[in-house]
């Protein structure tokens, strides 16, 4: 989650600002899930997903089918990270310089942690997905270009200024390739008004955690991992019932399944009045939760039991998702079970937290 201090700021903004048909925001992470490539032989016999605003904890049990041990990569990518959003505007990760261990992934395997190895893949997304929903990420995570940055010598690093410098030592023949690839653009100076050369990558990072896994014929094996949960935000207006003003909120009620009742309680919930002026504004801070269901479905069958715990952190928080059967079962918990599941689509949750909440 942002720090409390992005968060005072974000909240002192929503009460002082006015209407507007767009939430200044900040960018953060799609939750994925993990990958095998031994689909055919390996089953998700449960899924135990609990999520948080700050942190995602999975506990599985999955079971070799067959009468031979399987082993393979049990792979958790991150979905890509871009080094223009990161140098372009704020992102929900951690202050530079960043940790290799971005998000404190850690694992257990039946109990014991396990040695996880990170490694790193630069991307270009296509164009086209410049606005794609974040659960599309998992599908199409983009052309992966690392072999053409280790050709220029340009580093696999998340410290956008450091991308930026290793691009302006490049020769011109080099920037011109560079270029003509899609892989970054180059600005000329304009001392007139201050202003140095400037070069912007045009690729993104995907971090990947992975380790090693044999599944014993016939045996299951308890894998659990966990890992700091940095969705985007930003400040957040709602009102209700929706006007063809707010037209475009419209968006958030078919992505999140807001119902009427929702919808009026997220706009009770958020209006505040100006002591100044005494005019009444429905502004907070949400959240914007995605959890990449649908990797499941690389394993062999079905999930053979899933539950989901949702825990939206205060009372006064408010949660939205597109999900049957969701039962409340504490002041700030729910909870979805399925039995024989395939998953089609992934979890999208609103999180909206009041002002001062």
């Amino acid at each position: 989650m942002p720090s409390l201090a992005l968060r005072a700021l974000l909240l002192s903004a929503a009460l002082l600002a006015p209407p507007a048909h767009a939430n200044d925001g900040f960018g953060g992470l799609t939750a994925t899930g993990l990958e095998f490539g031994q689909t055919e032989a390996v089953a998700m016999e449960s899924e135990d997903l609990r999520i948080d605003p700050d942190r995602i904890t999975v506990d599985y049990v999955f079971r070799n089918t067959t009468a031979e041990d399987v082993t393979g990569e049990v792979i958790f990518p991150l979905p890509p990270i871009s080094l223009w959003s990161l140098w372009e505007g704020m992102m929900n990760l951690p202050e530079p310089p960043m940790p290799e261990n971005l998000v404190g992934f850690t694992a257990t395997v039946d109990g014991k942690p396990v040695e996880v190895r990170i490694d790193r893949i630069a991307v270009v997304e296509p164009p086209w997905m410049e606005n794609r929903p974040p659960s599309d990420s998992y599908d199409t995570p983009g052309r992966d270009v690392t072999a053409d940055l280790a050709k220029y010598g340009l580093p696999l690093t998340l410290d956008p200024d450091a991308a930026m410098a290793a691009l302006l030592d490049l020769p011109p023949a080099d920037r011109q390739a560079l270029q003509d690839a899609g892989l970054a653009e180059y600005f000329d100076a304009d001392p007139g008004n201050q202003i140095p050369e400037q070069a912007l990558p045009g690729w993104s990072i995907v971090l990947r955690y992975h380790w090693t896994q044999t599944f014993p014929a016939g045996t299951a094996v308890r894998v659990q991992h966990q890992y700091q949960n940095r969705p985007p935000g930003g400040i957040f207006g709602w009102v209700h019932p929706l006007t063809e003003e707010e037209a475009y909120l419209q968006d958030y009620v078919s992505r999140y399944c807001i119902d009427d009742g929702t919808s009026a309680a997220m706009a009770k919930a958020l209006e505040t009045r100006d002591p100044a002026t005494g005019e009444i504004y429905n502004y907070g801070t949400a959240w914007f939760i995605t959890y990449v269901l649908r990797t499941a479905n690389s394993w062999a069958g079905p999930i053979g039991t899933f539950r989901l715990t949702l825990d939206k952190g205060d009372a006064s928080n408010l949660v939205s998702l597109c999900a049957e059967g969701v039962r409340k079962t504490g002041p700030t918990t729910f909870v979805v079970e399925k039995t024989d599941y395939t998953p089609d689509r992934d979890l999208d949750i609103l999180l909206v937290s009041p002002p001062g909440g």
